[in-house]
């Protein structure tokens, strides 16, 4: 390859809209990475406590399973025992208020749900990023080459020389523009779909212990599944 050809050439050629291009989509790129590098060690880092959560039904009692699944801030099955605890408390202890109208069952469910929703909330922040990248890195690499072509043949046109030789290397630089669109967007696509299935997986465990902490709460055993049959024992007032 010639001196001056390739990424180098490419921006030795642009002017500042092209430039301009070439920036934006490296900024795309360092955050899509930046996203998955980051979101990917958090799910990890979360499937990590699902096994705690299926040793917490193994306890003696809720103290000692609460204790199983460790004191991070952001777990979140301890934060549905916690919640679950306290919704379960106030509803005894609180009288002439509103959710008085509720029996206990869907006053646990209200304060569950809300602790997944918040925590879904948290696991799906960032992947509107890689959809965004996703989507519209193609079409900005697009751009960047049509206005490379401009300029390029415009630059020709104003020199007077039309050989391939003249023609061919700005093009070919120009062309580089839709190739960095695309080396941005592949990566962004298959970094959200992973994380979305990785999501989809944890959520699938937080909900499932959700429910059993809900028929604990409120009938003092989880749901039995097959033969297995509760560990905890009953849930003591105060």
């Amino acid at each position: 390859m010639e001196p001056g050809f390739g990424l180098l050439g490419a921006w030795n050629q642009a002017d500042a809209v092209g430039r301009t291009v070439a920036i934006l989509l490296l900024l795309m790129s360092v955050a899509t990475w930046a996203v998955i590098i980051i979101k990917g060690i958090s799910l990890i880092r979360l499937k990590g406590m699902v096994k705690p959560s299926k040793d917490f039904w193994h306890s003696e009692d809720l103290a000692t399973g609460i204790k199983k699944l460790g004191n991070q801030g952001d777990n979140p099955f301890l934060l549905l025992t916690l919640e679950g605890r306290d919704a379960v408390n106030h509803h005894r202890n609180t009288q002439a208020h509103l959710h008085d109208s509720l029996d206990i069952s869907d006053w646990v469910t209200r304060n569950l749900r809300y602790t997944i929703d918040g925590f879904t909330a948290r696991l799906q922040s960032g992947l509107s990023i890689l959809a965004t990248v996703g989507s519209i890195a193609p079409f900005v690499g697009l751009f960047g080459t049509v206005w490379g072509i401009i300029h390029a043949l415009l630059a020709i046109g104003s020199s007077g020389q039309a050989t391939m030789d003249t023609v061919a290397g700005p093009i070919g630089e120009a062309l580089v523009m839709t190739a960095a669109g695309l080396a941005v967007a592949i990566p962004a696509v298959i970094g959200y779909n992973a994380l979305v299935r990785g999501n989809k997986s944890l959520l699938l465990h937080v909900n499932g212990f959700a429910h059993d902490l809900h028929a604990y709460y409120v009938t003092g055993a989880r749901v039995s599944h097959g033969s297995e049959a509760a560990k905890v024992l009953p849930l003591k007032k105060g």
